[in-house]
């Protein structure tokens, strides 16, 4: 696994290794608790190696248009820095559902690997450098860049989880 996306499967299985029922529940009123954060990610991660297995089945090369001014700021607040803003709504197709906290954290763990192989295997066919998807706020990103876009969001969300789950997970 490429160590970005490693680093990231550490901290969420560190953060998650011994929660209960209640620990994966546990939310500031109006916020996503622990297991929805996990099913959140998961679903990311899915979406992504989705994304990346059509355009790597369909051929050719992947379908790219220049990054507007706003994309390039964002990107590099999260990509460059790993400034991740709070706040943002999530798009439909990644917000929660309901599902359980071991099954969101298995999900999100079998998607992180997925995602890994999808974006190994765009970087073999069109370079490490070269833009192989677009990001719906990001514009234009390289397989390197979607790999430091998942850690910084993942590690947003995994600092949310600890917050909220206090004394209650190691830091």
């Amino acid at each position: 696994m490429d160590a970005w996306l490693d680093r990231l499967r550490k901290e969420i299985t560190e953060t998650t290794g011994d929660l209960n029922d209640s620990d994966w529940l546990r939310a500031p009123e109006g916020r996503w608790n622990s297991a929805q954060i996990m099913e959140h990610l998961g679903r990311t991660y899915g979406t992504t190696a989705k994304m990346l297995e059509l355009k790597m089945a369909a051929g050719g090369s992947p379908e790219i248009r220049s990054a507007k001014i706003s994309e390039l700021l964002v990107k590099v607040l999260i990509v460059d820095l790993g400034i991740f803003p709070t706040g943002a709504k999530a798009p439909e197709m990644v917000t929660p559902t309901g599902g359980t906290g071991p099954v969101a954290l298995e999900r999100a763990l079998a998607d992180l690997e997925r995602m890994d192989t999808a974006l190994a295997a765009a970087e073999d066919r069109w370079g490490r450098e070269q833009a192989i998807a677009m990001h719906f706020r990001l514009g234009p990103l390289s397989a390197f860049q979607w790999r430091k876009f998942h850690y910084f969001h993942g590690h947003h969300h995994v600092q949310q989880m600890r917050k909220r789950l206090g004394d209650r997970v190691a830091r």
